[in-house]
C-alpha cells in the first residue's frame, strides 16, 4: 500500500484527521475528505482515487449506498469499509462493492494488512 492517492469518508472529523495523519506518515496522499456519503461519491467521481476508505454509518447517504454508487463509475476503485456499529453486516458492505472491511478502532498496521 505504498504511495496511494486516497479519499477518506467519515462523519467524525477527529477520525478523518487521525486517519489522514496515519496515511500521510506512511507515504500516501489524501486527495480529499468527505463527511457524508454524497460528498464521498462526488469526490470519488471528481478525483478518481486509488483507494477509498469509507465509514458505513454516515449522514445524507450512508456508506453502503455510497459504495454502490462508486462501483457504478467508469473506473475501478477499491474501497475499504470501516465499521463501528452492528447496524450493518460485513456481507452488506461486500455486496455494496467494498473490497475489504475493518472495524474501528483501527491502526495503520491493520490498514496495511487489508
Amino acid at each position: 500500500m505504498e504511495g496511494l492517492k486516497i479519499i477518506i469518508a467519515d462523519d467524525e472529523a477527529l477520525i478523518r484527521l487521525d486517519l489522514r495523519e496515519m496515511l500521510t506518515e506512511a507515504g500516501h496522499t489524501v486527495l480529499g475528505e468527505a463527511s457524508d456519503g454524497e460528498e464521498a461519491v462526488e469526490l470519488a467521481r471528481r478525483l478518481k482515487p486509488d483507494l477509498v476508505i469509507m465509514d458505513v454509518k454516515m449522514p445524507k447517504m450512508d456508506g453502503i449506498q455510497a459504495m454502490e454508487k462508486i462501483c457504478t463509475m467508469s473506473f475501478a476503485v477499491p474501497i475499504i469499509a470501516v465499521m463501528a456499529y452492528a447496524f450493518y453486516t460485513e456481507q452488506q458492505a461486500i455486496q455494496a462493492g467494498c473490497n475489504a472491511v475493518i472495524s474501528k478502532p483501527y491502526s495503520l498496521e491493520r490498514l496495511k494488512e487489508t
